[in-house]
């Protein structure tokens, strides 16, 4: 099975927070992936980090996760994103907010189980597979 690691994932990853580099390690980063909009928010991260912390912040953890792990277009999500947008406005539910609703739609288009820590966002999209690899 592939899976489409949340942005929030990532973080812990590159955190090396000791469960999720156990659990990727296990299953194989090879079998992981990211969204383009993950991509996206990771270097949004990464200049912040920059710009507050001028010459602590270290850039290679970061260039070193992205040179291993597939990055997967949102494009073919993009419709499934404006139904399901729509379906959940009508029904009065929504997501947190669009860019989490993206991934949720890359995840589902592309049979991938998405793993976040932030499963209340993800709960109401229709056929998402969800899994919270975070033991607390």
């Amino acid at each position: 099975m592939k899976y489409l690691l949340d942005t929030n994932i990532c973080i812990f990853w590159l955190r090396k927070q000791q469960t999720i580099v156990e659990k990727i390690l296990n299953i194989g980063l090879a079998n992981c992936c990211i969204s383009e909009i993950t991509f996206a928010e990771l270097l949004f991260g990464e200049e912040l980090a920059i710009m507050k912390g001028g010459n602590k912040y270290k850039k290679q953890p970061l260039q070193e996760f992205l040179s291993k792990v597939s990055i997967i277009p949102i494009k073919p999500a993009i419709e499934l994103y404006a139904k399901e947008k729509a379906r959940l406005q009508c029904a009065g539910t929504h997501i947190t907010d669009d860019f989490d609703l993206l991934i949720a739609c890359t995840s589902i288009t592309n049979n991938l189980i998405l793993i976040t820590d932030n499963t209340k966002h993800f709960k109401n999209v229709t056929g998402i597979q969800l899994e919270n690899w975070m033991v607390r």
